[in-house]
């Protein structure tokens, strides 16, 4: 079940749903909108013939912090990984979905290729998997409002939190991390 306006304020203020800060002004009618950090992690094209993640081969990646007030250019088909502002997490029993802003869609940027789902007990910063899709450069700003968090109440609470299974925390966000090992039952 998606969580309305209301429910996600009372999710907030109970502490099921961790936005930080929360700023009741981005509450839409069912989703919330968060905002683009100043961390920027962009691929070093140059030193690398081809990714292969069946290897664990990566790119080369540095990380670029563009200051409030300053712009970041993302140029036609260029892809960079980029953080939110906002700290944010759920409870066992409910779970975030990521989706891109259809005024941003429109000018070409895609904000999210796979990575749409937050898992329960997760708390972090997301990345965005930031591409531009169009045929002319998209000025981005830290401080704008770049995505939409869609709420869901589970049916019963999940047996794990993402913080004891999952590869990345709110002290990890290495891109390229390689899963936790997961005990056998």
């Amino acid at each position: 079940m998606f969580l309305s306006d209301q429910d996600i304020k009372k999710a907030v203020q109970s502490g099921a749903i961790i936005i930080d800060p929360f700023d009741e002004k981005r509450l839409q009618l069912a989703s919330y909108d968060v905002t683009l950090g100043n961390e920027f992690e962009v691929v070093d094209r140059h030193q690398i013939e081809a990714s292969d993640p069946a290897r664990k081969i990566f790119p080369t990646t540095r990380k670029i912090t563009i200051q409030d007030g300053e712009t970041f250019v993302l140029h036609p088909g260029e892809n960079v990984l980029g953080k939110q502002k906002e700290f944010i997490g759920t409870d066992l029993e409910h779970l975030i979905l990521l989706s891109g802003k259809s005024s941003l869609a429109r000018v070409g940027l895609v904000v999210h290729n796979t990575a749409m789902l937050f898992n329960p007990g997760h708390k972090f910063f997301p990345t965005f998997e930031l591409v531009n899709s169009s045929n002319i450069p998209i000025i981005l700003r830290p401080g704008m409002e770049i995505a939409q968090l869609i709420f869901a109440r589970l049916t019963s609470p999940a047996t794990k939190s993402y913080e004891e299974i999952g590869r990345y925390d709110s002290e990890n966000s290495n891109h390229f991390s390689h899963p936790k090992e997961k005990a056998h039952e």
